[in-house]
């Protein structure tokens, strides 16, 4: 059975909200009150509401005024209007701005039961219609980089499989561009907590200075600029999973915060005091390896273990070449679809040199390639003129031996920096990976790029 959605009662006259208070709870209803809108808009902010039954005529904020703030802070909320007699007309106006139904006072316990009802219903449809779509996105991205028929991703379908359903904290390894973000996606689709939120933190950008706020939220005040209180990730993320992406990249000092959270399930508002529970699973993702961080001092020995219970490790589309193929017709179709262009066909010369090149930056580099190609072509199917790399360029799988991994990568980020004049920003978009993770390339391999270009 689903679970009753949450009703906020507003009305400045308490008789009226402990009757409403008992009514609905005994009727199994998740049920909140406010006497003010001043201390509705309050309640809005700590939790949660899918109903609010707001009185129309209140001192200070009247219903309208709050209607119209809740419309912008939670406008997935239904609004139900309560109004005596006389101000009908001021409850016509709310429904035209957009509130559910209204009820007068004195209320009529069946019409009252019957108007709550039907919101709890409408709103039922939006959550399943919500996870619905969720669910066609998914399908018709083919879970992207998912997608294959080879060992090594079919181990990692079965490992989502056996994790999915538990809240075990799950750490995902693989180069910049495997897929584990989509990785990450399908164990919480997987899990119990899928109707409630995925919420993705990007550990390599979190601005420094601000690293707090963003995970713990703040208190009104509590620094120059924080005009209201704000939800931090890890609130956001109460009662679903939270993904950590590149948990590898976050500084010391936020390591000894993640850890305390993750063994505590307990947070504290930047500015505030309130210490507040929070319910989340734990998902993270790194293309670093977090042993030799360890042993570097550059990454805790408490939180390693704390995050790497379950381990999923995607291998590098090098690694899974029989997928090719079958990405590349997947990325063409979606590319097609996207720019409204006929879907066409690769030509076999083109699919076989993109079997043979290495990709260096794996799955997310070979969308890229497609989405290009698409772009650019002028027949019936995608040429090798189409596509970023040429057989005499590219970086080819070299037999064993001949070529290692690195000098491949060191080659063909060199060549993408070239062809785009130096822009840091387009060759990171070319080869599928975020700015800082190339600037850190183009340091370790001491790569040369027109420094009169602009980022």
């Amino acid at each position: 059975m689903a679970v009753k959605p949450r009703i906020l009662i507003v009305d400045d006259e308490k008789v009226v909200r402990e009757s409403l208070y008992e009514w609905f709870t005994e009727d199994g209803y998740q049920v909140d009150t406010a006497d003010s809108g001043r201390q509705a808009l309050e309640r809005l902010q700590e939790s949660t509401c899918d109903i609010l039954l707001v009185d129309i005529k209140m001192p200070g904020m009247d219903g309208l005024e709050l209607q119209r703030k809740v419309q912008q802070i939670a406008p997935e909320a239904v609004i139900i209007i309560m109004t005596a007699y006389a101000s009908v007309d001021t409850a016509v106006q709310a429904l035209k701005a957009g509130a559910y139904d209204y009820i007068t006072k004195p209320f009529d316990p069946d019409d009252l039961e019957r108007i709550v009802n039907k919101a709890a219903e409408r709103q039922q449809l939006v959550r399943e219609n919500v996870l619905l779509k969720e669910q066609l996105v998914a399908v018709s991205e083919g879970d992207g980089e998912l997608i294959g028929t080879s060992s090594g991703i079919e181990k990692v379908r079965e490992m989502i499989q056996h994790v999915g359903d538990t809240d075990t904290t799950v750490l995902i390894t693989g180069e910049s561009g495997t897929g584990k973000e989509l990785v990450a996606r399908a164990i919480h689709r997987a899990s119990t907590r899928r109707h409630m939120p995925l919420v993705t933190v990007n550990c390599a950008g979190l601005p420094e200075g601000l690293i707090e706020s963003e995970l713990f939220g703040h208190e009104k005040g509590a620094f120059t600029g924080a005009q209201y209180r704000r939800k931090g990730k890890f609130e956001l993320a109460d009662g679903g999973s939270i993904f950590f992406d590149e948990i590898g990249d976050i500084s010391p000092k936020t390591q000894v915060d993640l850890l305390r959270v993750l063994e505590e399930k307990m947070i504290t508002r930047v500015g505030g005091t309130q210490i507040l529970p929070v319910d989340f699973r734990v998902i993270a993702a790194t293309h670093r390896n977090l042993k030799q961080a360890v042993e570097q001092n550059l990454f805790r020995l408490d939180l390693f273990y704390r995050l790497n219970v379950f381990t999923i490790s995607i291998p590098p589309l090098r690694e899974r070449r029989s997928d090719i193929p079958l990405l590349a017709r997947h990325f063409l179709t979606k590319s097609a679809r996207e720019m409204g262009r006929p879907t066409s066909r690769i030509s076999p010369a083109a699919m076989q040199l993109l079997s043979d090149y290495a990709w260096p930056g794996n799955v997310r580099e070979l969308e890229n390639a497609i989405e290009r190609a698409v772009v650019l072509q002028r027949e019936e199917e995608i040429q090798l003129e189409d596509l970023p790399m040429t057989p005499s360029a590219a970086p080819l799988l070299a037999p064993a031996g001949e070529l290692s991994l690195e000098e491949m990568e060191r080659h063909h980020i060199q060549q993408v920096l070239d062809q785009m004049s130096g822009n840091v920003s387009k060759a990171a978009r070319t080869l599928g990976i975020d700015r800082v993770t190339l600037y850190n390339k183009i340091r370790k391999y001491d790569l040369k790029r027109n420094q009169n270009q602009q980022d």
